[in-house]
């Protein structure tokens, strides 16, 4: 996630574009994401909200940041978002992860694991020292047994407000080592945006 900032920072920088910066000793663009990608993590649908000084049109815009974009990084779409607009993480309803497991795994117990978690009403985990119910956060979970780069499992995960369904946790639930899986992040579902 900061990596990210950093690297989009630079190319804003390298293709001249008016990105608006906040004001004090430490400047930084004015630009969020819909949700931060944890350390390790892979994704194919990053959104960012970046405000800039002046007005440029999205395929102008688009044209001068790939112009300059990292390598392996890929601006996919630009567009103009009324500055009234709710911030893309309030705006968020879920993502969507497959995360394939680095070593040998029996697809049976990891099945019986996801049937555990679907079935169950609650899942009691800690993260902070507080307690909270993981169970309303997976909104869907399966098994992937003929993906081409072998096992896969799939999460769809709720962002609510207060709490965020994360797919370590997941992962953990289902007796994995988060570590020792590699995770995507495949698709983020916004809410319909209206503005007044």
């Amino acid at each position: 996630h900061l990596d990210l900032a950093r690297t989009l920072e630079r190319a804003f920088n390298r293709a001249r574009l008016p990105v608006a910066y906040t004001r004090g000793f430490n400047r930084r663009p004015r630009m969020q994401f819909a949700t931060a990608l944890p350390l390790g993590y892979t994704s194919s649908c990053e959104l960012a909200d970046v405000l800039l000084a002046e007005a440029l049109e999205p395929a102008a815009a688009q044209t001068q940041m790939m112009s300059r974009m990292a390598p392996g990084l890929e601006i996919l779409s630009v567009w103009e978002v009324p500055a009234k607009a709710p911030s893309l993480q309030a705006s968020t309803l879920n993502s969507t992860y497959l995360a394939t497991p680095l070593d040998p795994v029996d697809p049976a117990n990891l099945q019986a694991g996801i049937d555990a978690i679907l079935g169950a009403t609650e899942i009691l985990r800690e993260r902070r020292g507080k307690s909270y119910d993981l169970r309303p956060l997976v909104e869907a979970l399966w098994l992937d047994t003929e993906a081409a780069t072998g096992l896969r499992i799939g999460m769809r995960l709720a962002l609510q407000p207060s709490l965020t369904g994360r797919p370590d946790e997941v992962l953990a639930e289902l007796g994995l080592d988060p570590l020792d899986v590699r995770v995507h992040r495949t698709e983020l579902v916004m809410a319909e945006i209206e503005v007044q």
